[in-house]
């Protein structure tokens, strides 16, 4: 049987990706540009749009190369009553994090801020500036023989900003895989008096009498301050062991609640419409245990600009024309590829031999190959640089404690019973990836119990009045996932509804909020978004017309979603408090005459 033409174009685009993205690359443009020098700025982040597609815009950016730096430019501009907020190299947030208030802040970038300072091998102790990335901590480390145990998989945020956000990677053992489980001292730099110079340096240290003070700072999405520097506590380097398995999802509810705690590293990426589930079965082995393993996973690397057009061009078609069965099977293509592909994991560092591939923590741990290498005027680029036209995405990430996992997981299965196709979509971003993260008692604002991460990305129309394919269900889920179950939000990740209520989830919001007022109580580094987010300040829901449909509100009225094209505002399939996008009549246009045929 003939392929159809979107399966045998995916089938040829991703044979060019694994054979051309090992050449070269075109890294991310700066977040921050600016029309005059340093002055009149804008800022976004690395996907080229905020959840509201605002413009954000600065009086000036500064890039401080040093503590004293740093401490000089907070002191100017608390002198002067000026908003702050600070910035990455990459910018990787989704949601406003990086936007000051008003058009006249300050943007302090830390992408000078990038020297390891120390490495103590005796000790565990690495102490570095906070825009060190994950990629040079893994690398330098490593010459040390040391190693960070759990990380995120992406290697390009910064520890500045894994800290701000809450980052982490997937484990039950030990202290858990969020990385501010391993901070030991901190050095911030916040807003000061006149006596102290305008500017506050901040020491704090894990257990001592700053220890309600590290509490807050080890997820403070930026608004205490600019952390200077930070140090981690690490182990001595390692080998793993990983093998990846498939299989159907029929008992993944009864299998999430054990997994996590049967292997260190584990992980399981589910494919919901396919019913096919990929269980990480991931440990630590003795190091005589041969091996050189790597991990190059195949959706970080540098992807030819051809590619990611054809790519983004086909779904977008698939999108306008409601082709589900394309989308389905161009789904099933992708998955079959990255499955055979291992993920992009090969067993020395070239080709993929077969399970189980073993190597030192460092190659494993995360892999970002796109931000390697010098500029190719943009022949290849990462899969979501808006330099070119590639994927443009929202992605809904959250947490729900272990406990409730198995009925949310069993309430995305009904809804994929109801509609079978319905999240076909998911497939081209790797389906529902699934992270353990344990509960939290060093930070204020980390986790509060035992915890299954769901991370979802799904497709994003240029134009934030077209609706995607099943609407619904992915809202849905959503709102689900966050009011049914409590989930908690990733800080960095995320649409506004997901925010909706967030900060009543956390037992100590109150001591985070005290020891906010204390580092600034001006507000110099708060914004409007981190305010409506902390419960200060309304307006977290922008209601408009077709604002559900971008996540900026909960539906209540048909306008909210998109009646002109048959979406209407709608009661959940299976979570019936929810109210999301149905769509309700499809409309038809022709060139002479628009008809609706009804679908209820």
């Amino acid at each position: 049987m003939l392929l159809s033409r979107p399966v045998s174009i995916l089938k040829c685009t991703f044979l060019m990706m694994v054979i051309t993205s090992m050449v070269s690359c075109n890294p991310p443009e700066e977040p921050v540009r600016c029309s005059n020098n340093l002055t009149n700025c804008t800022i976004t982040n690395s996907y080229g749009a905020f959840p509201d597609r605002s413009t954000c815009r600065a009086a000036e950016v500064t890039y401080p190369s040093s503590e004293q730096d740093l401490i000089s430019a907070v002191a100017t501009a608390t002198r002067a009553h000026r908003k702050m907020r600070v910035a990455t190299r990459y910018s990787h947030s989704i949601p406003k994090l990086v936007c000051p208030a008003g058009d006249d802040g300050l943007i302090i970038s830390t992408e000078k801020l990038n020297r390891v300072i120390e490495i103590d091998k005796d000790s565990g102790l690495v102490t570095l500036e906070s825009g060190v990335t994950l990629r040079q901590l893994i690398d330098e480390a490593s010459k040390s023989g040391l190693a960070l145990p759990y990380t995120p998989y992406w290697w390009g945020l910064t520890i500045g900003g894994l800290l701000g956000t809450g980052a982490h990677g997937s484990t039950l053992w030990g202290n858990g895989s969020a990385i501010y489980e391993y901070v030991v001292r901190m050095r911030m730099v916040a807003p000061g008096r006149a006596e102290d110079g305008y500017a506050k340096v901040w020491t704090l240290e894990e257990n001592g009498k700053s220890d309600g003070d590290m509490k807050a700072a080890k997820v403070s999405l930026g608004v205490l301050g600019v952390i200077s520097q930070v140090t981690l506590r690490l182990q001595p380097l390692f080998k793993r062991s990983i093998t990846l398995v498939t299989k159907n999802d029929t008992d993944l509810s009864d299998q999430v609640t054990t997994f996590g705690r049967q292997h260190e590293f584990a992980d399981i990426t589910w494919y919901p419409s396919q019913k096919r589930v990929v269980y990480r079965i991931d440990d630590r082995v003795s190091s005589n245990v041969s091996g050189n393993g790597l991990w190059d996973h195949l959706g970080f690397r540098a992807t030819p600009s051809l590619v990611l057009l054809i790519l983004r061009s086909s779904e977008e078609d698939q999108e306008a024309k409601g082709d589900v069965a394309g989308k389905c099977s161009a789904g099933k293509v992708t998955t079959d590829v990255l499955i055979k592909g291992a993920y992009g994991l090969t067993n020395d560092g070239i080709i993929f031999k077969g399970y189980p591939v073993v190597g030192y923590q460092n190659r494993l741990q995360a892999s970002g190959g796109c931000l390697k290498g010098p500029m190719d005027a943009e022949i290849t680029a990462c899969p979501w640089d808006p330099q070119v036209k590639g994927l443009f995405f929202h992605q809904t990430t959250f947490s729900i404690v272990l406990s409730k996992a198995k009925d949310f997981i069993q309430d995305i299965q009904k809804l994929v019973k109801i509609t079978p196709q319905s999240l076909c979509g998911l497939d081209l971003y790797n389906g529902i990836l699934m992270r353990y993260v344990t509960g939290s008692s060093s930070a204020y604002l980390g986790k509060q119990e035992d915890s299954l991460d769901f991370d979802i990305t799904y497709y994003r129309s240029k134009d934030p009045k077209i609706p995607r394919l099943f609407e619904d269900v992915l809202e849905e889920i959503e709102q689900m996932a966050v009011f049914k179950y409590g989930g908690l939000p990733h800080w960095g990740k995320n649409r506004n509804v997901a925010f909706k209520g967030a900060i009543e989830k956390y037992k100590k919001a109150r001591k985070f909020m005290e020891v906010k007022e204390k580092f600034d109580p001006l507000g110099l580094f708060s914004s409007e978004w981190t305010n409506q987010v902390l419960g200060l300040k309304g307006g977290l829901s922008i209601v408009k017309e077709g604002c559900a449909l971008e996540g900026l509100c909960l539906c209540s009225e048909d306008i909210h979603c998109a009646p002109q094209k048959g979406y209407f505002c709608r009661s959940g399939k299976v979570f019936e408090d929810a109210r999301v996008c149905t769509l309700v009549q499809k409309v038809i246009e022709t060139d002479t005459l628009s008809s609706i045929k009804f679908e209820l």
